[in-house]
């Protein structure tokens, strides 16, 4: 039978079926097509001796329907079948929060603002990324953010609604990290300093540091060297993380996939950036975020241990054709080289002794986190050593957190 890590692996690979006799609609959250679409899937916990496994399972998109895996509803709970050699996993179906059909003040249904992807809450806080309005509609050709920003979700959120959302989601789900994001908004010109995503995000930074309190994340496009004090400026407001889509290593499949980003910005602004916010920031609180399974293996691995160098850590996102985009027709990759891309990862992380998985609290269902992918690789001595470290400061970092889950106007938001 697969490692918790590997049906993780798999899943994200094939997807699965539904079968008749379970009622996901009802028990599970609703699938949701919001932000990028990476999301647009089934949530499920997978148990694990080391932590329970969240992931986001394709269902809908094409390739689902050949899946070997069929989730079923047994008097027992539910449980995924493999067809190839019949074995079942049990796994668990979280429940749809509550606050998802609750109302903001201003009458806007909660769901269409953010929504928990694992256990962080996720919001697009900008309208649609203006690569999908530019000239020749140079979008990422995985990216589904102009299909979705302003129909399954609202077209740009108001603060006051973050807030909202983002208490509801801290004393109903115990969600302790907010993630915001925004798309390309912005040319070099001095003139619309004050339009693009660091400065979008900016007022929404400091009333979530000031009213709710716990981690915030913000995932942005790089601004040019001469505006880095933006960084600096979000830093103050009291961001705790930066990621950066850096998508792809090899030059020619960032080129064509990433037209507008190869047009207006090129892959070094990510990296200067990241290596900026990695020393401002810490090991830990920068990640470079790139896709597996459309570009060749080697330059994947290339491109981790260039995210290591930088000072950050990779989020490795499995490559699944969203519907509605570009490359919607594009088969998924093979689960065998996204078991060689993670056991990579482990190894990248480890020789970099970087501190990933520190905050339990926080459950990422769209990727394979880096700790997940220690079960990959046979354990070493190095291994159990560096091993040894996270769990110490797991530990040392529950002070930390509760610290960080009071907010700087003085309430304390439930967990």
């Amino acid at each position: 039978m697969f490692k918790p890590v590997e049906l993780e692996i798999e899943l994200f690979c094939r997807g699965l079926r539904v079968d008749p006799s379970c009622d996901v609609n009802t028990d599970g959250r609703r699938i949701s097509r919001t932000r990028a679409g990476l999301g647009s899937g089934l949530e499920l916990v997978l148990p694990s001796p080391r932590k329970k496994i969240w992931v986001n399972v394709p269902v809908l998109e094409a390739f689902a329907a050949k899946s070997p895996f069929l989730l079923m509803k047994t008097a027992r709970g539910y449980v995924l079948c493999d067809s190839r050699q019949g074995d079942h996993y049990p796994v668990e179906i979280p429940e749809e929060p509550v606050w998802y059909s609750w109302k903001t003040s201003s009458g806007v249904e909660m769901s269409r603002v953010g929504i928990l992807q694992g256990t962080y809450l996720g919001i697009y806080v900008s309208n649609a990324c203006l690569y999908w309005n530019l000239p020749a509609s140079p979008a990422c050709a995985f990216c589904t953010t102009g299909r979705n920003v302003g129909t399954a979700e609202e077209s740009k959120k108001k603060v006051e609604d973050v807030i909202e959302v983002a208490k509801a989601a801290r004393e109903e789900s115990g969600s302790i990290f907010t993630h915001l994001n925004t798309g390309y908004h912005f040319e070099d010109r001095d003139d619309l300093e004050l339009v693009h995503g660091l400065r979008q995000c900016e007022p929404f930074v400091k009333r979530l540091r000031a009213e709710v309190g716990g981690f915030i994340g913000v995932q942005a496009v790089p601004v040019p060297r001469r505006k880095f004090n933006e960084y600096d400026d979000l830093i103050a407001a009291g961001v705790d993380h930066l990621s950066f889509c850096y998508e792809f290593e090899d030059p020619a499949y960032f080129a064509k996939l990433c037209p507008g980003k190869e047009m207006t910005l090129g892959q070094n602004a990510f990296f200067e950036a990241m290596e900026y916010t990695s020393k401002k920031l810490g090991q830990g609180k920068v990640s470079g975020e790139i896709i597996a399974g459309l570009e060749p293996l080697e330059a994947t691995k290339r491109g981790i241990d260039r995210i290591v160098d930088a000072g950050a850590f990779p989020t490795v996102c499995i490559f699944r054709p969203t519907i509605g985009s570009a490359l919607e027709s594009t088969p998924p990759p093979k689960p065998d080289e996204m078991r060689e891309v993670f056991a990579y990862l482990w190894n990248a992380v480890l020789r970099a002794s970087l501190p990933v998985g520190i905050l339990p609290g926080i459950q990422v269902s769209l990727v394979v986190q880096p700790e997940e992918a220690a079960d990959l690789v046979p354990p070493t001595f190095s291994s159990r050593l560096y091993e040894t470290k996270l769990t110490a400061l797991r530990a040392l970092a529950k002070p930390y957190v509760a610290w960080k889950l009071r907010p700087k106007g003085g309430r304390v938001a439930a967990v």
